[in-house]
């Protein structure tokens, strides 16, 4: 919503710069997002002048030399100025621009020779003062038809004259501020609730409604009718018949209200519409009464396949869920919408039917969306009007109708379904309010604050009795919402910084938090970054993953109203938002990544897999029952790039981040939660590269996830050189970490190390190896890994030695060889069921 503080400040006039402004309106909940400058600078140069001679240019056909009469804003008395306008006359009254002047589009004028006569100014046309679109000619303010509030709030003349600042007749210049309105305030969609916003936050007077005098009468017309046949989606109806109609260029006040607040002026009967639903927040529509069939119009649903074509020149397909306003020949507009072109105001209309109506808000945002159609109408209804609105803005126009355009309005009122249903009056507690702020506003400045926002309130016992004003009907129903009000206003910044009440409850984290901090603390401990990425997918993103058809990872659920179609599927992995993010980043000089990312990542239920969790309870799938939909909480990782930068210190290149880099990521992981070892085996996923690729495990269960390298093919749709990554469901991780840690003494007495050689067939696994040497070296066995690989001839085709490291430690007395010779007997025999043997 786009206010100009010109405008604002005909109606709430705080003693406050723009900035001043913008602070107020900001910390009491209407947001400022921008501040526009709109309009001239240096705009007291621009003044109010008379032409009293006018004559050829001596060496120019095509411009004239006029003397101007400027009043005192000449100490030099009338100046010479060259214009090219073809209208301009001895005897008009003008807009000036002196030398030092700045036009909107940033032209200083200046005193200059054309054609060798001296110009001292120029007169100025509309769209050099960005008041309107205007023609070739200059603006001409003899005839000017002010805004009937600015003459009796100024005291301004229909005939300004000579030297009067062009600022005081139009508003050539005003800063506008842009508000973000939210969803439960259609009211600040006005000029009018703005100011009364304003006027609560400063205290400043607040003028009366523009609405407050209406010069048509209720009652019924002659020569038009409505009927309304779904008054569930149409709560009132109201229209007027306007005679004598002469459509023309607006007056240069209205064209450049319009064009501050960002609309495009039309003509005096579309322009006034407009005007009449920035100020007051309800949309119009005006219709040329001579082209509605009959003079009757019938407001009904739709037919499915009925098509309508709008003022905007497409023509649009509707369903039996919207609802059009027909005459005998069809449709005529799109109910909250917009209007049809068959029954549009043209140049020749004489006779209007000025419809305002009410409709109802979800129809009009489900009507919006369905056809892709969004405008100034829809964004206000939308959000849900008072039927009380209609008459405000019937009264608005039609005065405006009477002054702009010459209109008679006949008498009556078409009015059906009336103002909505009283708001009911709502207990305000003194004690309530202190309990939830936290301080003590005083009663008398409660009732003030209200009654400043349109509210009415009577003492009653231990506080006061509150009736919303219609506007607010929706959004103020329960006394909580009236605390907000009074806190709003009186100041959210007072409010002190208090934690709030509660009985029983310690900030303790439960164990799964602890271990879930845990596993992050680990990550981040290692380099990485964590990331956000959206929990909605592509449709493509299967695809781009190289997804078997018949993968359930390929059946993700359906957003049924997406924010865009890029965004209609709820994500089954977390890898397609971990890549998008290094495709970002990697387009961006950043190729050395490591990322990570938590997220729930989602199935269609019959789709999920069943599995059971480690600690013997049921799946670890959440499946919400009223979607249908399983979800669980995932963790991946990708690595990208080098491991770190290289320095002198290090080998050249350093090295890269390949599946062992991920596989050792994923143990810190591990090793954080205290999780037995991860049992790793081929896994041949689409989207990694085959042979870099292994399924997650944890002992002999069911795979928890999976890591490897990225396919070539995937990491070219996203415009990578090459990727590592893994993903595990962090929930199955979590159970299967212990309830509580043991800890025991490391440094009482030394571990016993022995390395054995061994010989196996090379198809072993090295995971399986070191699993097998783990169980069969019980508990004096602590540790075990692999320092060396060789293959050859000294070994034999097919086979390869490794190289293992045992660490015996016992916590009670320093290990001697015999102590550890039947483990190691142990191990040795395991490994031989593997095929091993002791290397000579």
């Amino acid at each position: 919503m786009r206010v100009p503080l010109t405008w604002l400040r005909e109606y709430c006039d705080p003693d406050l710069d723009v900035a001043g402004v913008e602070e107020r309106l900001t910390m009491t909940g209407t947001k400022v997002e921008a501040i526009h400058h709109h309009g001239v600078s240096a705009a007291e140069r621009f003044v109010v002048g008379r032409v009293i001679a006018c004559e050829r240019h001596p060496n120019a056909d095509r411009l004239s030399v006029c003397t101007v009469e400027l009043g005192q804003a000449s100490d030099d008395g009338p100046a010479t100025i060259v214009c090219g306008a073809p209208n301009v006359a001895a005897g008009q009254t003008v807009a000036v621009a002196l030398p030092g002047a700045v036009l909107p589009d940033g032209m200083e004028i200046k005193r200059a020779k054309l054609r060798g006569v001296v110009s001292e100014g120029m007169i100025c046309a509309e769209r050099e003062l960005d008041i309107g679109p205007g023609g070739e000619g200059i603006l001409v303010l003899d005839d000017l038809v002010l805004d009937a509030d600015r003459s009796e709030i100024d005291g301004i003349s229909d005939r300004p004259a000579p030297g009067t600042p062009l600022a005081d007749v139009l508003p050539i210049a005003t800063e506008v501020i842009e508000l973000e309105v939210t969803s439960n305030r259609p009211d600040c969609l006005g000029v009018y609730g703005v100011a009364r916003e304003l006027h609560a936050a400063t205290g400043a007077p607040l003028a009366s409604e523009p609405w407050r005098e209406d010069p048509g009468s209720p009652g019924a017309v002659t020569g038009a009718e409505v009927t309304v046949q779904c008054p569930d989606l149409c709560p009132r109806f109201t229209a007027r018949v306007f005679e004598h109609v002469t459509v023309a260029p607006s007056p240069p006040w209205l064209a450049a209200r319009l064009s501050a607040a960002g609309q495009r002026p039309i003509n005096n009967v579309v322009d006034i519409t407009n005007y009449a639903m920035l100020l007051t927040g309800q949309p119009l529509h005006a219709f040329d009464l001579d082209r509605v069939a009959d003079a009757r119009l019938t407001v009904r649903r739709a037919a499915d396949g009925e098509q309508v074509r709008t003022l905007d020149g497409q023509t649009r397909t509707l369903d039996s869920e919207m609802v059009v306003i027909d005459d005998a020949d069809g449709p005529t507009s799109i109910a909250g919408l917009m209007g049809g072109e068959r029954s549009e105001v043209q140049p020749d209309t004489t006779r209007v039917l000025l419809e305002v109506a009410n409709w109802h808000g979800p129809s009009i945002h489900r009507a919006s969306w369905a056809l892709g159609l969004r405008s100034e109408a829809s964004s206000r209804f939308e959000k849900g009007l008072a039927p009380e609105q209609c008459l405000w803005a019937q009264a608005v126009a039609t005065r405006l109708m009477i002054e702009c355009c010459g209109a008679t309005v006949l008498p009556g009122t078409i009015d059906i379904g009336g103002d909505g249903p009283p708001p009911p009056a709502i207990g305000l507690r003194e004690a309530r309010v202190q309990a939830i702020l936290g301080i003590e506003i005083p009663r008398a400045r409660q009732a003030e604050i209200l009654n400043a926002l349109d509210f009415e309130t009577a003492d009653m016992e231990g506080g006061l009795e509150v009736t919303p004003p219609p506007a607010r009907r929706e959004d103020v129903a329960r006394e909580a919402d009236l605390i907000e009000e009074v806190a709003r206003i009186d100041g959210l910044e007072r409010l002190p910084a208090t934690l709030p009440a509660r009985r029983g409850a310690y900030g303790v984290l439960s164990h799964e938090q602890r271990l879930r901090r845990r596993a992050l603390d680990a990550l981040v401990g290692r380099g990485c970054s964590e990331t956000v990425g959206w929990t909605f997918a592509s449709p493509s993103l299967a695809d781009r993953l190289r997804l078997e058809q018949d993968d359930p990872r390929r059946d993700a659920p359906i957003v049924e109203n997406p924010l865009s179609e890029e965004q209609s599927r709820l994500r089954t992995t977390l890898l397609g938002s971990l890549l998008d993010t290094a495709a970002r980043n990697v387009a961006r000089g950043m190729g050395d990544l490591r990322l990570f990312e938590v997220g729930t990542v989602f199935a269609s239920a019959g789709t999920s897999p069943q599995s059971d969790a480690p600690d013997g309870s049921s799946t670890a799938l959440d499946v919400r029952r009223e979607t249908g939909v399983a979800e669980r909480r995932s963790l991946a990782v990708l690595l990208a790039g080098e491991l770190h930068e290289p320095n002198w210190g290090v080998s050249t290149p350093a090295p890269a981040a390949d599946f062992y880099a991920v596989k050792g990521m994923l143990e810190a992981l591990t090793s954080a939660l205290r999780v037995s070892p991860i049992e790793l085996s081929p896994d041949p996923q689409p989207f990694l590269h085959p042979g870099r690729a292994a399924a997650l495990a944890i002992g002999a269960g069911e795979p928890i996830g999976w890591l490897g390298e990225l396919h070539p093919l995937v990491a070219a749709s996203w415009e990578l050189p090459g990727a590592s990554v893994f993903e595990i469901d962090l929930d199955r991780l979590i159970a299967a970490a212990p309830a509580q840690t043991d800890y025991e003494d490391l440094i009482g007495y030394p571990p016993l190390r022995q390395d054995l050689a061994v010989v196996l067939p090379q198809d072993v696994p090295v995971a399986t190896v070191l699993s097998a040497a783990r169980d069969a070296g019980g508990k004096l066995l602590r540790d075990a890994h692999v320092f060396d690989v060789y293959t050859g001839a000294q070994v034999g085709e097919g086979r390869r030695s490794l190289a293992l490291a045992l660490s015996f430690r016992s916590s009670e007395r320093t290990l001697s060889d015999a102590d550890v010779a039947p483990a190691r007997e142990r191990i040795l025999a395991a490994l031989g069921e593997l095929g091993g043997e002791l290397r000579g």
